[in-house]
């Protein structure tokens, strides 16, 4: 599976931001902030070749769906072929800012979990907020609904104060380690697997 990530990141290593997927370790930390155990609706920005969205995809109830938000033509098109027969899956294309309307397309209110691992810091400043805007208002005003996100540094923590609660661990299993952090919907959300320390959003343990 290795190689399309290695030849996609030699040619677009700013977008792909990584030489290698992510280590089983990291994977499990991020689905393990999930609770799977009923029908949710999750999306993924920059899945690559569909290392977490594997897990994702084997813990997930029948009656989930699967929205995946990939830029890269290539990524997309392997991700089609993975999961064809998973009509859960639903493979885009395209920008993550659209999850608003493709919800709406969808007859689709919120999502419970969104998950991302594209390199946040590259971005712009106003795209940057727009994607949080965005990402937020997407979520469903619940107590389990949450942002996961993993990445190389945690200076996405401070454009997040919008998020009323977060939690984050550092996983040093993974090449390069990762924080993996969750954003909070809510101010009375739990957590569901988490192994690292908790923090809320004003920065009070």
């Amino acid at each position: 599976m290795s190689a399309i990530f290695l030849k996609r990141f030699l040619q677009r290593p700013f977008q792909v931001a990584s030489i290698i997927p992510s280590s089983r370790t990291l994977i499990r930390r991020v689905t393990g902030k999930m609770d799977f155990s009923q029908p949710r609706v999750i999306a993924e920005y920059g899945p690559g070749e569909g290392c977490h969205t594997r897990e994702i995809v084997r813990r997930m109830h029948p009656d989930s769906s699967l929205i995946l938000f990939e830029l890269d033509p290539e990524f997309a098109q392997h991700l089609e072929e993975q999961f064809r027969g998973d009509s859960r899956v639903t493979v885009l294309n395209s920008d993550a800012a659209l999850l608003c309307q493709e919800l709406t397309k969808r007859g689709l209110n919120h999502c419970d979990y969104i998950v991302s691992g594209i390199p946040f810091s590259i971005l712009e400043p106003e795209k940057k907020r727009e994607l949080l805007r965005s990402t937020y208002d997407s979520l469903a005003p619940h107590d389990h609904s949450a942002f996961i996100i993993y990445q190389v540094t945690n200076e996405l923590v401070g454009h997040c104060g919008h998020f009323p609660r977060r939690e984050s661990e550092y996983c040093l299993q993974n090449l390069p380690p990762m924080f993996v952090t969750k954003f909070y919907k809510t101010a009375n959300g739990h957590a569901h697997g988490l192994n690292g320390h908790s923090r809320n959003g004003n920065g009070n343990h």
